[in-house]
């Protein structure tokens, strides 16, 4: 990795761990080091305070430590992180725990080759780890979030797993009031629950163990 980026990161964590505002540490050591623009959104979705770090690794669950219970699921948020991993992008494994995209393709998903490969992914882990019933939650205003949702059904159906998926205007208020454990990584939910489940991340990690190359930056030492 980037020495200058992992400096950057140093610098960032220090001034958040002293209270200093978000944004303007970022715009700060950002100008600092001169950094453009991917590099600052890698530090802006991976280094957080030591105390908001601390707290939600916490809050971190794995998938089998949950098994049989209700899971909701932060719909685009863990499929881009996915596809993101399947396309090589970069990839950073932040300060608490939690390994999330960098590409800022949300606001333009559009489902592809690597959608299906990734809800296959998705599917087989939930049945690997014997999940209960499962809540996906697609944010209405992506294009096609109906169609992502009802193909999400019918796939998972037929590996044998009981979900229900749509689209909705707003994920976030689904997921902050679910009952049981959720699936994302969007920090204000992250602040909000108890119980959190990087599923992304878990298999993009066991994927990793087999050997897959994926591109993920680590902040920290």
């Amino acid at each position: 990795m980037n020495f200058e980026l992992f400096e950057a990161a140093a610098d960032l964590r220090y001034l958040l761990s002293r209270g200093y505002p978000r944004k303007a540490a970022l715009d700060l050591v950002g100008n600092r080091h001169q950094l453009d623009h991917t590099a600052r959104q890698i530090l802006h979705r991976g280094v957080f305070s030591p105390d908001a770090a601390r707290t939600r690794r916490a809050k971190l669950r794995l998938l089998r430590e949950v098994a049989g219970r209700p899971l909701g699921l932060d719909g685009h948020n863990v499929l881009i992180t996915l596809e993101c991993a399947l396309r090589g992008l970069p990839l950073v494994a932040a300060d608490d725990g939690f390994i999330r995209d960098v590409g800022q393709v949300s606001k333009h998903f559009r489902a592809s080759p690597e959608t299906e490969q990734a809800l296959g992914l998705l599917a087989d882990y939930l049945a690997q780890h014997q999940s209960g019933p499962v809540s996906v939650f697609y944010d209405a205003p992506l294009s096609l979030s109906g169609e992502l949702a009802r193909y999400t059904r019918e796939l998972w159906n037929s590996r044998g797993l009981t979900v229900k998926a749509a689209a909705v205007p707003v994920p976030e208020r689904e997921l902050l009031t679910f009952p049981g454990p959720i699936a994302g990584s969007d920090t204000h939910l992250l602040d909000a629950r108890e119980e959190i489940i990087d599923l992304a991340g878990e298999i993009i990690r066991q994927e990793a163990a087999r050997g897959r190359q994926f591109r993920i930056l680590t902040l920290s030492d």
